[in-house]
């Protein structure tokens, strides 16, 4: 079973989404080492739309896409504002001339946006309520199988956010030197725009 799930939810977590966008405008715009708090706040989102995909609350949040509609539309337009700061230049998570400035983006505000954009993703309460029961077995204990499962989830997705984060990192470092900081800002900016229109409107 494991010899099928673990390259399965490998293929699905490396595969670009909104959470792996994010996980790189934010190793370009603050380093991959603040992005950890984002991830935290992703990987906790990920585990509650895995659990409760398995104990059937997945079921009902669908059946209710009015909630989905509100969660998406206000973290969509929270991610555009942010976006569009940062194409502008303006903003905490903007990268600074100085490459030694830090950001004062708090690690709280950077845990809440990657909970809220891992849970409020529609398609993957509906994948995970599709693909993770299946895995199940009824004739044994459930507690068990479901923390195997879900560990093997966060390990995975952890590992492939830190991979989209050093990538975001590379691109800074190679476009650092050679000055091009409101480039920088602006290819940032962009992606997370379009991560909060993903996200509103997916």
């Amino acid at each position: 079973m494991l010899a099928v799930f673990i390259p399965t939810f490998f293929f699905v977590s490396i595969t670009p989404g909104m959470c792996m966008t994010l996980a790189m405008t934010l190793g370009m715009s603050i380093g991959v080492r603040r992005s950890l708090y984002m991830m935290w706040g992703e990987l906790a989102g990920v585990g509650l739309v895995a659990f409760s995909s398995v104990i059937g609350v997945a079921a009902i949040m669908l059946n209710y896409p009015n909630v989905f509609t509100a969660l998406k539309t206000l973290g969509g337009l929270y991610l555009v504002f942010i976006g569009a700061q940062m194409w502008l230049s303006k903003g905490k998570m903007a990268i600074s001339d100085d490459p030694n400035a830090g950001t004062s983006t708090s690690a709280m505000t950077l845990t809440m946006q990657g909970f809220f954009t891992a849970v409020s993703n529609p398609k993957s309460w509906a994948f995970n309520i599709s693909l993770l029961p299946p895995f199940i077995n009824p004739a044994q204990s459930l507690a068990p199988q479901l923390s195997v499962l879900i560990s093997i989830i966060l390990i995975t997705e952890f590992a492939c956010l830190l991979l989209y984060a050093s990538g975001g990192r590379t691109l800074r470092h190679l476009l650092q030197k050679n000055g091009n900081v409101q480039l920088m800002n602006r290819i940032a900016g962009s992606l997370m725009v379009g991560v909060g229109v993903w996200l509103a409107l997916g």
